[in-house]
């Protein structure tokens, strides 16, 4: 089992008379890691609840103080996991906190649709809200170093990061993948969303998987589904809040030429976007290397800013004349871009509008040879 690098910072925010939300999306870890957090209060008196159970589900929806300690007891460490199945969460755990504010009270959610939207105003200013992610390389690389990512890296882009398909073997890995995309898409989304046009949502996610790398037009994408804009936005924002696919938005400021209101579309996980095409063909086979280096890259920097606290804006760049860089962060006023290419000896071009343009501003490229220095150390370590 991986040590999950929310664990440590989860810690910190213990009974500091706020709950604790943990969401995303489904076999990501976070009843094991809320278990492992458990087991580490030993000196205090802790509760676990599933939230799935209808029998906790119909005593946690009494909106009154009493009633709710009398049946969670008298604890100081309490989970609620999917916590998204008791009507009104908010104000239940509105009613806790403000009520029991010595009770520690951790709420773990399968999607930010669920969850966030069922809690919401109620616990403004009385939560501290954290996402679990699939494994990150920084996770699984531990204190061994990128010796135990190296030999798996390929994999990794085929299969994915999930905890539970890590270890397995292709052909494994390939049938559980395919179980896990129909859950995703059948269950969390079309179920607790209420989304009736199953097709829809299945055809836009195949079309999105197609589409990686590149820029995504919700015109071009209504057509092709036979609806509205409007449908494919509300679409997207689902997907997005059910951890299956983030955006991107291009980053503009100073130069007319550069592209404002495009994005671009990405997957959490590799191995659900190539479940949804049936694309686990070795690398040396594949058409797509490229996509698929540049979503993996994006995502394991964007897992190792969420995981450690690091705050960082994220976009692309792109102008009307084709100059580009895949993806950048802006941090305290600094830009710093980089550019996923799988082959090493296919070199950058550094574009010099950007760097004009934007001064103190740097790029590098990620490959095959390089990554370890942008996708496991800390992103603050000093570049060679």
């Amino acid at each position: 089992m991986y040590q999950r690098t929310l664990e440590q910072r989860i810690e910190q925010y213990l009974f500091r008379g706020r709950v604790v939300t943990l969401l995303g999306a489904r076999r990501t870890g976070k009843t094991t890691l809320v278990k492992v957090l458990l087991d580490k209060y030993t000196d205090k008196r802790t509760r676990y609840l599933n939230c799935d159970l209808q029998s906790v589900q119909f005593a946690l929806e009494i909106q009154e103080a009493e009633p709710l300690k009398a049946f969670i007891g008298d604890q100081d460490l309490v989970v609620l996991d999917e916590a998204q199945n008791i009507k009104e969460i908010g104000k239940v755990l509105k009613i806790l906190v403000d009520t029991y504010p010595e009770m520690q009270i951790i709420a773990t959610g399968s999607s930010s649709f669920d969850l966030v939207n069922k809690t919401g105003e109620p616990l403004t200013g009385r939560v501290f809200a954290f996402k679990l992610y699939p494994l990150s390389l920084q996770e699984i690389a531990g204190s061994n170093g990128y010796s135990v990512i190296e030999p798996q890296l390929e994999h990794f882009l085929r299969f994915g990061l999930y905890p539970a398909i890590v270890p397995l073997s292709n052909d494994d890995a390939a049938m559980q993948l395919d179980e896990l995309a129909a859950n995703y898409l059948y269950k969390d989304i079309l179920a607790f969303a209420g989304v009736k046009r199953a097709r829809i949502i299945t055809d836009l996610v195949r079309l999105l998987a197609l589409q990686v790398g590149n820029e995504v037009s919700y015109n071009e994408l209504a057509v092709n589904l036979g609806v509205d804009r409007k449908t494919v936005a509300s679409y997207l924002d689902l997907l997005e809040q059910c951890f299956v696919v983030f955006r991107l938005g291009a980053f503009s400021r100073n130069l007319r030429k550069e592209v404002a209101k495009s994005q671009k579309v990405y997957f959490y996980d590799l191995g659900v976007r190539n479940a949804l095409l049936q694309a686990f063909a070795p690398v040396s086979l594949r058409t797509d290397v490229g996509a698929l280096w540049e979503n993996f890259c994006i995502v394991e920097r964007l897992k190792y800013a969420d995981n450690n606290g690091i705050r960082a804006n994220r976009y692309f760049w792109r102008t009307y004349d084709q100059k580009e860089i895949d993806y950048i962060e802006e941090r305290d006023g600094k830009l710093t871009g980089f550019e996923c290419k799988w082959n090493p000896t296919r070199r950058m071009r550094s574009p010099k509008d950007f760097l004009d343009t934007y001064p103190g501003s740097t790029i590098n490229q990620i490959d095959r040879t390089n990554y370890w220095r942008y996708l496991i150390p800390p992103v603050d370590a000093p570049r060679r």
